[in-house]
């Protein structure tokens, strides 16, 4: 049987690797559709807004990973009770994301010049203002970040710190100590252990 999913990306987690995350949580079957770079320029004219990930489901295309994997989410029973609740959540998920857009910065820059003066702004600064405080909300959240409870903004940004490692050539969380836990108490649930154990290798 065909699955109902289809979720097409690079060969690698990163933005991808949420919505993988919480379809694997719910045990949802899909498609992990991971195309060759060099393919790329043909797949490329074809995407809503000329990005990836996409996903099909129906005869659809949705495109955005942060709302594919708020949809996945919502499959999954990982979101709040109200709307209220999901504000809390979707507030932690774009502060991870304004966190991930600011590591990009630095990242990706080709320039050596330029990548080095981004270098101790972003580990001096940028990434202990920001770790400190999701670190403190996991501190007073039960060991989560929202609610007190597991919820899909535990599994966006345990899904996403492989991918902002790799782009800081470090290990981010590891001077703190309630993300680290809580990065362990996600890899620990049974379904997410599974995926991680088969998913496809990748520095990303």
């Amino acid at each position: 049987m065909v699955p109902a999913y289809k979720l097409t990306y690079f060969p690698v987690a990163a933005l991808a690797e949420p919505t993988r995350f919480l379809f694997s949580y719910g045990g949802i079957e899909f498609e992990d559709y991971r195309f060759e770079e060099k393919n790329w320029p043909q797949i490329k004219p074809n995407m809503p807004f000329g990005q990836v990930p996409i996903l099909e489901h129906n005869g659809k295309v949705a495109h955005q990973s942060i709302a594919m994997a708020r949809y996945a989410a919502k499959q999954v029973k990982l979101v709040g009770s109200n709307d209220w609740e999901d504000l809390e959540i979707d507030a932690i998920v774009d502060t991870i994301n304004d966190l991930r857009q600011k590591i990009g910065l630095y990242g990706y820059e080709t320039d050596e010049a330029i990548k080095e003066l981004r270098k101790e702004p972003l580990f001096k600064e940028v990434l202990p203002y920001y770790l400190e405080r999701l670190d403190n909300i996991v501190k007073a959240n039960n060991g989560h970040l929202a609610l007190g409870k597991l919820t899909w903004a535990d599994l966006y940004f345990v899904a996403l710190l492989k991918y902002l490692n790799f782009l800081c050539g470090t290990d981010i969380i590891a001077d703190y100590s309630h993300l680290v836990a809580l990065k362990k108490s996600v890899l620990e649930i049974p379904a997410i252990k599974a995926w991680v154990e088969k998913r496809p290798k990748s520095d990303v």
